[in-house]
C-alpha cells in the first residue's frame, strides 16, 4: 500500500514537473518568457491572498463547528439523523461512533463547510473500518460513505461564495439555488447506486 502511494505520489510529481517544463521552454522558444516570469509572480501573489481569504472563511466556520461539537448539537443532530443514517448505512451498528462522525460530517458538508466536515470524515472512515476484521479491504460501509461523501449536497455552498467575492463577483450568492440543485442531484444518483448496488450484493 504505502508502495503505490509512494509510487502514485511521484508519478504525480513527474506530470506536473514535465508540464512546467514544456510550458517554459515553449515561452522561451515563442518568446513569452517575460510573460511566464510575470504571470508566475502575478500568480503567487495572487494564491497568497487568497489563502488568506480562505483561511479566515475556514476559521470562522470550523470555530462555530466547534462550538455546536461542545454544546451537544452535533450529537443531537446525529441521534436525529438516526431514521437517515439507518437507511444508508444498515450494517453500521447504532451503538458505532462511527454514525455520530458521519451525521457531523454530513451536516458540514450540507452547511458547505468542507473544511470542516474532513476531521469527521477521516474520523468516520477510522471507525467504520474498526467494524471489520480485514486489512487491507474498503468495508461496503466505507465505500458507501465515501460515495455519498462525493456527492456532497449543500444548502450554502461557502466555499464558491467566498471565491466570487474574492474576485469581486457583483452577488456572489447567485451560486445558491444553481449549487443546491446541482448537489441534490449529486447525491440522489449517489444514494440511487448505493440502494442499486446492496439490491444486486444480496441477490448473488
Amino acid at each position: 500500500m504505502k508502495a503505490r502511494k509512494k509510487y502514485g505520489i511521484k508519478s504525480m510529481n513527474y506530470l506536473w514537473g514535465g508540464m512546467i517544463l514544456v510550458g517554459v521552454i515553449y515561452a522561451a522558444f515563442t518568446g513569452n518568457i517575460n510573460a511566464v516570469t510575470n504571470q508566475a509572480l502575478a500568480s503567487a501573489k495572487e494564491a497568497i491572498s487568497l489563502c488568506i481569504t480562505m483561511a479566515g472563511a475556514m476559521a470562522f466556520w470550523v470555530g462555530i463547528m466547534r462550538i455546536a461539537e461542545h454544546q451537544g448539537i452535533l450529537e443531537k443532530t446525529a441521534q436525529k439523523m438516526n431514521p437517515i443514517l439507518n437507511f444508508l448505512f444498515p450494517s453500521v451498528p447504532k451503538s458505532s461512533p462511527a454514525r455520530s462522525d458521519i451525521a457531523s460530517n454530513i451536516v458540514a458538508n450540507v452547511l458547505g463547510l468542507g473544511w470542516a466536515a474532513t476531521p469527521a470524515g477521516l474520523s468516520a472512515m477510522k471507525q467504520l473500518k474498526k467494524l471489520d476484521a480485514r486489512t487491507g479491504y474498503a468495508t461496503d460501509a466505507m465505500c458507501d460513505f465515501l460515495i455519498l461523501n462525493i456527492s456532497s449536497l449543500q444548502l450554502i455552498p461557502v466555499n464558491i461564495i467566498a471565491y466570487r467575492t474574492e474576485y469581486g463577483a457583483v452577488n456572489p450568492v447567485a451560486v445558491v439555488g444553481p449549487a443546491i440543485l446541482a448537489t441534490c442531484v449529486s447525491t440522489g444518483a449517489a444514494i440511487l447506486f448505493i440502494k442499486l448496488r446492496h439490491l444486486l450484493s444480496s441477490s448473488r
